[in-house]
């Protein structure tokens, strides 16, 4: 798995964790920490899919 892909995993489970902190303490401040995780996991996906080679041009 190349590194980018690794630090966008890390950065998705922390702002999965911090959104689950922030609903739980009543803010709403939760919903930027949800929106983050979903653009850290696509960028995730889409780096672990370029390190195999999916997307390299022949």
């Amino acid at each position: 798995m190349p590194r980018l892909a690794v630090y966008a995993l890390i950065v998705c489970l922390l702002a999965v964790a911090a959104a689950v902190v922030s609903f739980v303490q009543g803010s709403f401040l939760g919903v930027v920490w949800v929106l983050l995780a979903g653009l850290s996991s696509n960028m995730c996906w889409y780096y672990a899919r370029q390190g195999r080679g999916a997307y390299q041009k022949r």
